[in-house]
């Protein structure tokens, strides 16, 4: 849209220098600079206030998503909730355990001895 090539910049170089002239052409310059720049920073600010729209649009979308699965689960999981238990055959087959040491015939680990201080520790003097 606001394509221009290294041509059109020269033509509008001439143009600028033969109705405005050299003595008033730095001043222009600096003016249409100003302008620029100000509408670059409207676009930036327009810009900027869009993501955060977008940003919190998503973010009120993910907090419904959420929700719906928290009341999915919570339903699903309505017995654990209310302290009722399940019908035997509903719950999951326990996990094998690992056999204890005593279980499977061999001695148990001895307990350790507590550290001793490394200094001894002094009585104070009866009076």
């Amino acid at each position: 849209m606001f394509d221009f090539a290294p041509t059109h910049l020269l033509i509008f170089a001439l143009v600028a220098i033969v109705f405005i002239g050299p003595k008033d052409l730095p001043r222009v310059m600096r003016v249409v600079g100003q302008w620029v720049g100000k509408g670059r920073a409207m676009a930036r600010h327009f810009r900027s206030a869009m993501d955060e729209m977008i940003r919190e649009a998503e973010l009120a979308e993910m907090e419904q998503k959420w929700k719906a699965e928290n009341e999915r689960i919570m339903r699903e999981h309505a017995d654990l909730i209310s302290g009722t238990t399940a019908p035997a055959e509903a719950l999951p087959a326990p996990a094998a355990r690992p056999a204890v040491a005593a279980e499977a015939g061999e001695a148990p680990h001895p307990v350790e001895p507590p550290l001793e201080p490394a200094a001894p520790v002094r009585q104070p003097p009866e009076a």
